[in-house]
C-alpha cells in the first residue's frame, strides 16, 4: 500500500497534521480546505498558521478548496467539526463510490438528531457500512505533526476495513490499533471532550489533584455506562479511545476543551470563551447531545448534566460542584450498571 493515495476532507489542525504524517510515509495526499482563499495560502506558504502554526505542509501534499478532486483519491479521511459533518458529507456523497473506503477522524455527537458521526455518513445509504471506519485515541495535532510517539485505533464493522487503515497510517511513531467496536471508540471519543470540559473547570476554581482524579474517573463511568446501554463493549473504554484520550484531553495543555473549562472556571462568560477560541470546542454541542442520549437510554450522567447547567442553565460552578459532591451515597463498581 505504499503508493495509497488520500484525500483528507478538513484542513484544520488534525487534517493537517495527518496530512504530514502520510505525506512522511511517501503517501500522495490531497487536502481539502473549504475556504479558496485559505486553500491557496497554504499552497503558498505550506503552513497552517492558525491550527497549526510551525510545521510546513510537505510537498507532496496538493492543497485544493474543490471536493471533486479529493472524492477522485480512494482513500478518504474525514477531519471536519463534528456539527459540520452532514453539510460537507452531502456535497462530496455524490462522489462516493462503492471502490472508496473512509474513515472519520471527528469527535462528537450531533445536536440535531442524537445520531453518532458514522451514522450521520450511513444515512442516506450512499456509503456501506463495509467501508467506513472511525479513527479516534489521545491524539494531538501538534505532538503528531512533531513525530512524537502516539498510539491510536480505527474502528470498523469489517476486519478488512480496519487492516487497510491500519496499515496505512502505521507509522514508526504512529503507532494503529485496530477494533470491530465502533460505538465504542466513538462514544469515547465524543464524549471525554465534556468531561475535559469539567476538568478544565475544577482547575479555573483552584481545585487539586483530588478533583481531577475524581472527575477523570467518574467521568469514564458515565461514558462507559451510556455505551454500554448503546451496545458498545465494555473493555473498549479501557482502552485508547476511552481512558487514554480522556486523560490526555482532561490533562494536556494542547487541550482545548480543558482550556475552556478553565476560563468558565474562572469566571469567563462561555460565550466569550467560544468568541476566543479559533478551533471548535466539541465538548460545548457534545455536552447537549449527549444528555439527548442520555434521556433516549434511560442512562444517568450526572457530570455531564452539571457541565450542561453550567453551560446552558447559568449556574454558578462552584453551585455544582456541591450539588455533584452531595448527591445520594452509592457502590462504586455497582453503579457502573446502574
Amino acid at each position: 500500500m505504499k503508493d495509497a493515495a488520500v484525500g483528507i476532507v478538513g484542513a484544520g489542525g488534525w487534517g493537517s497534521a495527518l496530512s504530514i504524517l502520510l505525506a512522511r510515509r511517501g503517501r500522495r495526499v490531497a487536502l481539502w480546505a473549504r475556504d479558496p482563499a485559505k486553500a491557496e495560502r497554504l499552497r503558498t506558504t505550506r503552513v497552517n498558521e492558525t491550527y497549526l502554526p510551525g510545521h510546513r505542509l510537505p510537498e507532496a501534499v496538493e492543497v485544493t478548496s474543490e471536493l471533486e478532486e479529493v472524492a477522485r483519491l480512494p482513500f478518504l479521511i474525514l477531519a471536519v467539526p463534528s456539527q459540520g459533518l452532514r453539510s460537507v458529507w452531502e456535497r462530496l456523497s455524490p462522489y462516493i463510490t462503492p471502490m472508496h473506503s473512509v474513515v472519520n477522524t471527528a469527535k462528537g455527537i450531533e445536536i440535531a438528531t442524537g445520531r453518532r458521526l458514522s451514522e450521520v455518513l450511513l444515512d442516506g445509504g450512499k456509503l456501506d457500512k463495509r467501508q467506513l471506519a472511525v479513527l479516534s485515541g489521545p491524539n494531538h495535532a501538534e505532538e503528531v505533526a512533531k513525530g512524537l510517539p502516539t498510539a491510536t485505533v480505527v474502528a470498523a464493522y469489517q476486519a478488512e476495513t480496519a487492516g487497510a487503515w491500519q496499515e496505512l497510517l502505521m507509522a514508526p511513531m504512529f503507532r494503529v490499533y485496530t477494533s470491530d467496536d465502533v460505538v465504542g471508540v466513538e462514544l469515547g471519543g465524543a464524549l471525554k471532550n465534556v468531561i475535559a470540559l469539567a476538568a478544565g473547570i475544577a482547575d479555573g476554581l483552584g481545585f487539586g489533584d483530588n478533583t481531577k482524579a475524581a472527575i477523570i474517573t467518574r467521568g469514564l463511568v458515565e461514558i462507559a455506562r451510556l455505551g454500554i446501554a448503546m451496545g458498545a463493549h465494555p473493555i473498549t473504554f479501557s482502552g485508547l479511545s476511552g481512558v487514554g484520550d480522556l486523560v490526555a484531553t482532561c490533562s494536556s495543555t494542547h487541550s482545548r476543551n480543558a482550556r475552556a473549562g478553565r476560563l468558565i472556571g474562572q469566571g469567563v462568560p462561555v460565550e466569550d470563551v467560544i468568541r476566543s477560541t479559533p478551533m471548535v470546542i466539541e465538548g460545548i454541542p457534545t455536552c447537549r447531545a449527549a444528555l439527548v442520549l442520555a434521556e433516549r437510554m434511560g442512562v444517568e450522567m450526572p457530570i455531564t448534566k452539571a457541565v450542561s447547567d453550567v453551560l446552558f442553565g447559568g449556574k454558578r460552578p462552584e453551585t455544582a460542584v456541591w450539588e455533584l459532591m452531595g448527591r445520594d451515597p452509592k457502590s462504586e463498581l455497582l453503579d457502573l450498571f446502574s
